[in-house]
C-alpha cells in the first residue's frame, strides 16, 4: 500500500510517498480503507519537531515509534477481526487514530473498543458528511466535546473560546452554543465571518486588544491553542473568570472514548454541528498541504484526500 512516510525530522519535504506492507487487523481490530485525513498542528509539529522535546518521544536523533503521521481519518471498513462485533465491511467509519498516528496510509487498523489518545476511537461516520467532511471532525471535535464537559459546560452561561477559527475552536463556539452559552470567540478579524457564521455572540481581536482589559468576566474560558503555543499561562485566562469559574485548555489529558463520536455523530446529523474545512489537498501534495498548515493561519481545517471513495467518484460525474 501507499503511506506517506518520513524517516527523519525536517520541513515537509521529509514525507515521501512510498510502498509499506499493508496491516492485517488483529482479533479485535478493523481495517480501514482510507479515503481522506487531514493536517493537524500534532502532525506537522512531530515532524519538525517543534517543540525540540518532541524528540524524547518520537525518537532523539531520527522518528522512530511514528514514521506515519495522521491523527484522524474517514473511510471504509475493508476486514474484520474474528472477535469484532461492531463493524462489519463497508461500513463508512471515521476515527481518531490515538497517539500511534497512521493516517497518511491507504490503509489503517483501528482497535474496535479502544481508547484515545492512545488506542484511537472509530464509530461510523455521520451520515450526512463526506469523507472529506467527516474527517476534519474526530480530533478537534473530541477535544472540544471532552473539555467542555470537563468545564461542566452545562452549567456555563457565558463562555469564552480562545483561538475560536481553529480545528478544535471551531467546534467549541459550536457546542457552547448547543449547550446554551452566550459565548464570545477570540481571533483574528479576518477571521471574525467564521466565527460569527458558527454562532459566537460577540469576537474579540487578539491583535488589538487584549480580553483581561474587557470589563466581560465569563463562567467558562476554553483555550484551543494552549500556553506552549500562545504563550498565554492560566494565571492571565483566570483574570477574566468570574468567582467560580473554569479554565480549560487543549493540553489537558483527557480520554476519548467511542461513544463520543456517536454523540458527536448525532449533533452532526440533527445539524447542531458542522465542520470546517480550509483547503483539500491530493495525497501527492502532503508538502504543500502541511507548508500552509503550518503558517498557522488556516481556518478550521486542511484535509488531505488519500483514496477516491466511490461517493465522490460519483459526485464527480454529477457535476461533470
Amino acid at each position: 500500500m501507499k503511506a506517506i512516510v518520513f524517516t527523519r525530522y525536517g520541513p515537509p519535504e521529509v514525507l515521501q510517498i512510498v510502498e509499506v506492507p499493508k496491516p492485517v487487523p488483529k482479533d479485535d481490530e478493523i481495517l480501514v480503507k482510507v479515503f481522506a485525513t487531514t493536517v493537524s498542528a500534532g502532525d506537522w509539529r512531530l515532524r519538525k519537531p517543534d517543540p525540540l522535546a518532541a524528540r524524547l518521544i518520537n525518537g532523539l536523533f531520527r522518528p522512530k515509534k511514528v514514521n506515519i503521521l495522521g491523527f484522524e481519518l474517514a473511510g471504509e471498513v475493508e476486514a474484520i477481526g474474528a472477535a469484532v462485533t461492531a463493524f462489519k465491511p463497508g461500513d463508512p467509519v471515521y476515527a481518531h487514530c490515538g497517539s500511534g498516528f497512521g493516517g497518511y496510509a491507504e490503509y489503517k487498523c483501528l482497535t474496535e473498543q479502544g481508547a484515545a489518545p492512545k488506542g484511537g476511537v472509530v464509530a461510523l461516520k455521520p451520515a450526512n458528511l463526506s469523507y472529506e467532511e467527516a474527517a476534519a471532525i474526530p480530533f478537534g471535535g473530541l477535544a472540544a466535546l471532552n473539555l467542555l464537559r470537563k468545564g461542566d459546560i452545562e452549567h456555563r452561561d457565558r463562555v469564552m473560546v480562545y483561538g475560536a477559527s481553529g480545528s478544535s475552536g471551531v467546534y467549541a463556539v459550536q457546542l457552547a452554543k448547543h449547550y446554551g452559552a452566550e459565548v464570545t470567540g477570540v481571533c483574528s478579524s479576518g477571521n471574525f465571518e467564521l466565527v460569527q457564521s458558527l454562532g459566537a455572540d460577540h469576537v474579540i481581536d487578539y491583535t488589538k486588544e487584549d480580553f483581561t482589559d474587557r470589563p466581560e468576566r465569563y463562567d467558562l474560558i476554553f483555550d484551543a491553542v494552549g500556553k506552549l503555543y500562545s504563550g498565554l499561562s492560566k494565571s492571565r485566562f483566570e483574570k477574566a473568570l468570574t468567582p467560580g469559574g473554569d479554565y480549560v485548555t487543549v493540553h489537558m489529558k483527557r480520554v476519548d472514548q467511542p461513544e463520543d463520536l456517536v454523540v458527536l455523530k448525532g449533533l452532526i446529523e440533527a445539524g447542531k454541528l458542522k465542520p470546517v474545512i480550509d483547503r483539500v489537498y491530493p495525497m501527492a501534495e502532503i508538502a504543500e498541504a502541511h507548508r500552509y498548515a503550518e503558517r498557522k493561519h488556516k481556518k478550521g481545517n486542511v484535509v488531505i484526500t488519500i483514496a477516491e471513495s466511490d461517493e465522490t467518484r460519483q459526485g464527480a460525474e454529477d457535476r461533470s
